[in-house]
């Protein structure tokens, strides 16, 4: 690394910093928000799973539109009979998702688990392969092990999990953002005095 680089990304540090002790209110009022939303998502697993399902059903439908429209001012472009299909496929998906609930809520409860399986094997190959240069290569393993086990856990009250799992790790997710959106705000303020 050059000494130019070295002084930019010191420079930038210190106004990432700067821009933190200026705002940490606004990142703690933010990180509590997060904590307050997350926690109703926790004790309302099965709403935030119905409103992350229609959600995504909406992003379908909206995206649909949008690359249809778009393609109506390009129909002479390659590719376009199978890109307008896809549009079409989107919006179909989407009106599916909103207009059929559970059955949206099944389908990404399965995904959900499909994500889980893939990712703890990546993550155990990873560690396999770090235990060769490093000796906390059991952390990567011991996070692989446990996607393995919430896919199973997920998998194994299958379907009636679907009701609740998306929501509950949506709700889980949001607590932890929000959390270090306050220890992030917290440190800036002390930085700051």
């Amino acid at each position: 690394m050059s000494i130019q680089s070295t002084n930019d990304a010191k420079l930038l540090a210190s106004d990432v910093a700067a821009l933190g002790q200026a705002h940490w209110r606004r990142f703690l009022v933010q990180g509590v928000l997060m904590i307050a939303l997350g926690t109703l998502a926790v004790a309302l697993p099965v709403v935030t799973t119905l409103a992350v399902e229609i959600l995504v059903g909406w992003l379908f439908v909206i995206g649909g539109v949008w690359r249809a429209i778009s393609l109506a001012r390009s129909s002479r472009m390659p590719g376009f009979g199978w890109s307008l299909a896809m549009a079409i496929v989107a919006i179909a998906l989407g009106a599916m998702l909103v207009m059929m609930p559970l059955a949206g809520m099944l389908t990404l409860t399965m995904l959900l688990i499909t994500f889980f399986v893939l990712e703890a094997i990546g993550k155990i190959l990873f560690a396999l392969d770090l235990r060769k240069h490093s000796h906390s290569w059991s952390w990567a393993l011991a996070t692989g092990i446990l996607d393995l086990f919430l896919a199973a856990l997920i998998f194994a009250g299958w379907p009636s999990t679907a009701a609740w799992a998306i929501g509950l790790l949506v709700g889980i997710n949001m607590i932890f953002f929000g959390v270090s959106l306050v220890m992030i705000s917290l440190a800036a303020r002390v930085a700051k005095a």
